[in-house]
């Protein structure tokens, strides 16, 4: 099969949705209140019991897929402690065929909306934050599914580290960039080329001659 057949994104906006504004400033506003899951909660308790047993920075590679990103930006940093997560079981499952020798990371199955607020809860404080290819949403009628204009925006925010995101729609970032800019962030997009894929998305998107784009932010600094 070839690598190479990756559909280009199909939205009906023609930029950032008119709504990013007020959707952020009121999710940063009012935290969420909705019950956490069990399953979520089983899975951070088991990276608590990890992180136990280590010490380092920890990095936190959100939407992580089948994890080989997690184990990339584990080489990468083997220093630090670096925590995938991915609501797919699916997707987390066939991380066996990504496995890396490296003993520094971890990959689990859970709710990112809950997976951030325990975290918080638990006073995390990241060095680096990944958030490599989340599904877009393109449909304007789904924009309170995107990450920047969800619940969990404000606890992104408030996690800190060095937020990396990226996307081939660059929709989106302009988006995240937006959304990062009413949070009081000096942020802007930029076109994102390296000589290795980080992600079987990223592979697949460049093998199909789409590009991507990326915003880089400093939730330790406000402007």
């Amino acid at each position: 099969m070839s690598q190479g057949n990756s559909r280009s994104i199909t939205t009906n906006q023609q930029g950032p949705h008119e709504k990013i504004p007020e959707l952020v400033n009121r999710h940063l506003s009012h935290s969420s209140l909705k019950p956490y899951s069990q399953h979520t909660l089983d899975a951070f308790d088991e990276v608590q019991s990890w992180l136990k047993q280590r010490q380092g920075p920890i990095i936190l590679d959100a939407c992580c897929g089948v994890g080989e990103s997690t184990a990339r930006i584990a080489a990468k940093h083997p220093d630090a402690l670096v925590v995938g997560v991915d609501k797919s079981a699916l997707r987390t499952g066939k991380h066996s065929h990504y496995q890396a020798e490296s003993d520094n990371y971890i990959i689990v199955r859970a709710d990112l909306n809950d997976f951030w607020r325990l975290a918080l809860d638990a006073k995390w404080v990241l060095a680096k934050q990944f958030l490599l290819y989340p599904n877009p949403y393109p449909k304007s009628a789904h924009v309170q599914r995107r990450w920047h204009a969800s619940a969990a925006f404000g606890d992104i925010v408030k996690l800190g580290g060095l937020l990396e995101v990226r996307s081939n729609w660059k929709i989106y970032i302009e988006e995240f960039a937006m959304a990062l800019n009413i949070a009081g962030f000096n942020v802007e997009t930029e076109l994102y080329q390296a000589a290795e894929p980080d992600t079987p998305f990223e592979r697949k998107y460049w093998a199909s001659g789409q590009q991507s784009w990326r915003v880089v932010c400093d939730l330790s600094t406000n402007k």
